[in-house]
């Protein structure tokens, strides 16, 4: 069955009605398309056909292009693959077009067949772009629904003529919310914005009233009248050149030109403007084309898009386990993390018991959901009685026998082993024999936290990341004798809380902040070599890490840093690395424990902002006079995180890289254009991984070692999705 029907009305209209059966949200394929081609071409040449409406058959429109299509493109483009994409781009410029033309005659431009769009929900990406190309766009009055082109979070552009014709329709300043930021608006918004002409309360009937009234001129576009000009000016027009040198400056602001999709589409809306709407089709198609060619938009849509979702749905789900749907959750603590726990699990409809020693910090943990849902109402995403029914599911008491009837522990409490373990006791003697208890920690082993536990089948690591309702990752980590079902019940507690969970064996610091501590102290320990501060936290922004690993110590809190030194220095003894711990501890005595104490590496003022880099930490260390190469400490910031993800890889802690990827793009922000830190090593190449691994080794010391596996991979000429695919276990 087709994923496009139409049905002709004896009223003239024509009715192309999109369902894709098997999904929930229609996505188009290739072969859609030219279903949709088809039905076009007949409307159009059937004279009892007065106009065209295209709706959906479903609660949404469409929720874009099936990424799994654009993820193959390229190796289903043949032996040229830049021009068997190109072609195919142009086929789909050609089929939107003809929706555009309506059949006009091309001198005189009358004669063409009126075409809307029905929009009954949410609009995106190529399921806007095909909308754009229609006449007139008519959406539900439906606040829920999201409209507009989100493609730029994924790697790519709108290419399929929707970064010309929004350019076009809004002029550059205008569209550029939309395109470079991919900002999604509800009806009403994207009406107000000029992204859609009508919102109303049934679209198909408004869209068809149209269509039988439509004249010649309201069906040609502004674009192809004669002497139209661009809104805003185009960029050989005073107001427009400036509107450029905004755009570009703001691009290269926020992505540090290591996102190209952003540089592709500006480029794609400059050099479009300048010529006539059918060449600058052709111009988008080649800056797609470009795009897409580039391993970075691969690496994204497979990572952010098709991993993510896989994980989402349960990709790591032990087989055979029945449903483990959470109804009750018992949690320990009522701190910042036992709250944030609270909230998200309140928001999935999940009942929650709050504990904590007195009833003081019980209700104070509670409040958190409070003050969380206020500001939701302030902002018009949320009303007083959905406030009411989430605080009604938070039970916030020191009294743990309200945990009977728990189906899920999640202890939170101060990170101490001997705290955990007597809480653990003290739990287990009230709770189901068949309750599966959890522990939130992002250092202590879950095999050793396991040992209080009289049945350690049942007990798991689920680590949060703070702020719990802010984050999307957790961790789920596995004990040496956890079992299937509890692995399984923290899988679907965090599909229903909708964050992306990984599932990774115990070792130390566990796979996030196994990674992410080796980038703090590479940033750390070059300050002390004598690089200067503000080359580190710049290098690492100018490669995609969201923050600074200065900056980043500074969130986290110094003091932390200084617990976790003490903490492996006992747990390792001789191995352990001491090179950062003088600046901490120096840090820490001054008072300097971080943001929170508006004092760290940074300065602050004295509402907490930032000033820039402390003065007198140049004083203590102070910069050399010849600094060390950009790319060199780039590098040293890099290979700090992805060896040890391949590490932990070899060591089976991590068990699978599609987890490995998203985790680290998820958990820490490590730079999302690459597609997460086995996917950058497949794109510069396991050779020259394991080469620059001997170099930096030799520059500074074994911790830059390659391993044993991708000295393996370098031999061999493998990259790591091509010895493990993206679908199967790593080990």
């Amino acid at each position: 069955m087709t994923d496009f029907t139409m049905e002709k009305g004896a009223d003239g209209v024509a009715v192309i009605t999109w369902d894709v059966k098997e999904k929930s949200m229609n996505v188009l394929s290739l072969e859609a398309l030219e279903a949709l081609n088809a039905q076009v071409d007949d409307a159009l040449a059937d004279d009892a056909v007065k106009g065209i409406v295209i709706t959906s058959g479903k609660d949404s429109f469409a929720g874009g292009m099936d990424l799994n299509v654009i993820a193959k493109m390229k190796e289903m483009a043949g032996d040229s693959p830049e021009k068997g994409l190109f072609d195919g781009i142009m086929h789909m410029h050609s089929v939107l077009r003809k929706i555009e033309r309506a059949g006009m005659d091309p001198k005189t431009n009358k004669g063409g067949k009126p075409i809307a769009a029905a929009l009954p929900g949410t609009a995106l990406g190529i399921g806007l772009e095909i909308p754009l190309s229609t006449h007139r766009i008519f959406a539900a009055d439906n606040p829920k629904a999201k409209i507009g082109l989100p493609e730029v979070m994924v790697g790519i552009f709108p290419g399929a003529g929707g970064t010309t014709r929004l350019s076009r329709k809004l002029g550059a300043m205008g569209a550029s919310p939309f395109l470079l930021e991919g900002r999604l608006s509800d009806p009403k918004k994207a009406k107000a914005a000029g992204l859609i002409d009508e919102v109303v309360a049934d679209p198909l009937t408004a869209a068809k009233d149209w269509v039988l009234n439509a004249k010649d001129g309201d069906i040609l576009k502004p674009w192809d009248a004669k002497g139209y000009k661009m809104p805003g000016g185009a960029p050989y027009h005073p107001a427009g050149f400036m509107t450029f040198v905004g755009a570009s400056a703001m691009v290269n602001g926020k992505t540090q030109g290591v996102y190209p999709a952003a540089k592709a589409m500006l480029s794609a809306v400059y050099e479009g403007a300048m010529v006539p709407f059918d060449t600058a089709l052709k111009i988008e198609a080649r800056w797609f084309v470009n795009v897409l060619m580039n391993p970075s938009s691969a690496n994204m849509i497979r990572s952010l898009f098709i991993n993510k979702e896989a994980l989402d749905k349960g990709a790591v789900r032990p087989a055979g386990v029945p449903d483990q749907s959470v109804k009750k959750v018992g949690v320990l603590g009522a701190g910042m993390m036992g709250a944030g726990i609270s909230l998200v699990s309140a928001q999935a409809g999940i009942e929650v018991v709050l504990i904590d020693q007195s009833q003081e910090a019980a209700d104070r943990g509670k409040a958190y959901t409070e003050t969380y849902a206020d500001k939701g109402i302030k902002r018009g995403k949320s009303t007083p009685e959905k406030k009411e029914a989430l605080l009604s599911r938070i039970t916030a008491t020191t009294d743990l026998e309200a945990l009977k009837g728990c189906d899920l522990i999640i202890e939170a409490v101060f990170e101490d082993m001997a705290v955990k373990a007597e809480m653990t006791k003290k739990v287990e003697a009230i709770i189901d024999e068949d309750c599966i208890f959890a522990t939130n920690t992002s250092t202590l082993p879950i095999t050793d936290l396991a040992k209080a536990s009289s049945r350690s089948e049942q007990f798991i690591g689920i680590h949060f990341f703070s702020p719990v309702e802010k984050m999307m990752l957790v961790e789920i980590i596995k004990g040496k004798e956890t079992g299937d079902r509890a692995v399984a019940k923290s899988l679907d507690y965090v599909r229903q809380i909708r964050k992306t969970p990984i599932v990774v064996n115990d070792a130390r610091f566990f796979y996030a902040n196994r990674c992410i501590i080796p980038y703090l102290n590479e940033g750390i320990r070059m300050v002390t070599e004598g690089v200067a501060p503000a080359l580190i936290e710049n290098a690492a922004k100018m490669v995609g890490m969201p923050l600074g690993p200065l900056q980043l110590t500074d969130e986290t809190s110094i003091d932390l840093g200084v617990k976790i030194a003490k903490a492996t220095k006992a747990a390792m003894g001789d191995d352990y690395d001491d090179a950062c711990d003088e600046i901490l501890f120096w840090l820490a005595d001054a008072g300097r424990l971080g943001r929170k104490a508006n004092g760290g590496f940074y300065a602050y003022d004295d509402k907490g902002k930032r000033q820039g880099l402390w003065a007198e930490l140049a004083d203590k260390y102070p910069p050399l006079a010849d600094q060390t190469d950009l790319i060199e400490v780039q590098h040293r910031l890099l290979f700090a995180q992805v060896l040890e993800a391949v590490r932990a890889l070899e060591e089976n802690v991590l068990m699978d890289i599609r987890e490995g990827d998203v985790g680290a793009i998820l958990g820490w922000g490590f730079a999302p254009w690459s597609g997460g830190p086995l996917s950058w090593l497949d794109m510069i190449g396991a050779e020259y991984a394991a080469e620059r691994c001997d170099q930096l080794q030799a520059a500074y010391g074994n911790r830059f070692e390659c391993p044993a596996l991708l000295r393996d991979m370098a031999k061999k000429g493998q990259s790591f999705y091509g010895r493990f695919g993206g679908d199967q276990k790593a080990a």
